[in-house]
């Protein structure tokens, strides 16, 4: 959980997510359009993203495909709320 959060910790890389997610399935050069970032950036935000099981990557002749792991995504949002319910159960010191 706390890599794919890392992942998440940067801008760039949530507005790449939401990129994704609107579009279903695209290539860097899609990204970028998108963005006001070098190639080189983005694609370094994908990598970390893939990387970290958020997004998945498939060659597709001469071009790299993108895809949010939407199941991915859904797991680490229950993880996080789980995790946050947990610590937030009981009061100080174990009061309601």
């Amino acid at each position: 959980m706390a890599g794919q959060l890392n992942a998440l910790a940067h801008p760039a890389r949530l507005e790449i997510l939401r990129h994704l997610s609107a579009a279903g399935c695209c290539c860097c050069k899609d990204v970028v359009e998108t963005l006001d970032l070098a190639q080189s950036t983005v694609s370094q935000h994908l990598k970390i993203l893939v990387a970290a099981g958020l997004v998945r990557y498939a060659p597709d002749r001469q071009r790299s495909r993108y895809e949010i792991d939407r199941r991915a995504v859904a797991n680490l949002a229950r993880s996080v709320t789980g995790f946050l319910d947990g610590c937030c159960a009981g009061g100080p010191c174990g009061s309601p």
